[in-house]
């Protein structure tokens, strides 16, 4: 009897055995399905992934129009910052280059930037890109004007002058009513404005916030048509300085005083004379 329980007990821990290894193999079979699924169902997502960023990528709206420098109307381009350079001028600086086909990230700027500033005020330019759609944001900075050349008093200016010396003809020309610049009158002769450099500049400019700030008033011209004798206008009465040296910079401080007995005069001032040691106040005959 023990001998034919001992053989049925162990023929059911074979057929339990024989049970749990058939199980074992549904569950590794049923587990590398899934496997083949899951990697089945990731490589469906990268290449769906792959291929709608391709369309993506592909759509027009990546790209400038063809005519996008056509027109200051374009939506493709906008110009900002530009007060002394018309944007018309921008613009037909733009049309040396050919508008881009390539993608508005791969787009190259630099050859838009060396055509801009060509343009005499430009200083130097910004572009931006953006996308979808694409377009150009043209970013402007000038030379800040510092003096204005004009040959004759009741001439408007055909010239200015910028803070680094550089000397920026008439067609840009008149400047914009906001921007504060000192007027030079002077005909060229004697001393060529052409030739003006930067320190030629920086001087008078020296001189007229010098003489404002003494007198407490502004500036309106230089009259430098003679070289030789300076004469300098501000609202109340005109200086005459002379020769335009260093000695004149120590003249100036007498103006604290004598633009005060001017204004309390009863008489029709013709100009300050700063030429001598002794201050004397010219009278309109």
């Amino acid at each position: 009897m023990q001998d034919e329980e001992y053989v049925g007990y162990t023929r059911t821990s074979q057929n339990r055995r024989r049970q749990q290894r058939k199980l074992q193999r549904q569950v590794k079979k049923s587990r590398r399905r899934l496997n083949k699924l899951r990697v089945l169902w990731k490589l469906f997502i990268l290449i769906t992934l792959i291929t709608l960023c391709y369309m993506l990528l592909k759509m027009p709206q990546w790209r400038l129009h063809k005519n996008s420098f056509d027109s200051l109307n374009s939506p493709a381009l906008e110009i900002v910052n530009n007060k002394i350079v018309p944007s018309q001028k921008i613009l037909s600086a733009l049309r040396r280059n050919q508008v881009s086909t390539r993608p508005i990230y791969l787009v190259k700027t630099e050859n838009l930037k060396n055509s801009i500033k060509q343009l005499e005020p430009v200083q130097d330019v910004y572009i931006r890109r953006f996308g979808f759609p694409a377009r150009l944001k043209i970013i402007i900075v000038e030379r800040t004007p510092a003096l204005t050349i004009a040959p004759d008093i009741d001439v408007e200016p055909i010239a200015f002058f910028s803070t680094d010396g550089k000397l920026i003809g008439r067609d840009y020309m008149p400047l914009d009513e906001q921007i504060k610049t000192v007027r030079i009158i002077t005909y060229g002769v004697g001393d060529d404005y052409r030739n003006w450099d930067k320190t030629k500049v920086s001087n008078f400019r020296k001189l007229a916030l010098m003489i404002e700030d003494a007198s407490g008033e502004t500036v309106e011209y230089i009259d430098y048509r003679n070289p030789q004798d300076v004469y300098v206008k501000i609202p109340t009465v005109s200086i005459r300085l002379g020769s335009f040296n260093a000695g004149v910079y120590d003249k100036i401080n007498r103006l604290r005083t004598l633009v005060p007995q001017v204004k309390m005069l009863n008489k029709k001032i013709k100009y300050l004379d700063l030429r001598w040691d002794s201050n004397f106040i010219k009278l309109d005959e």
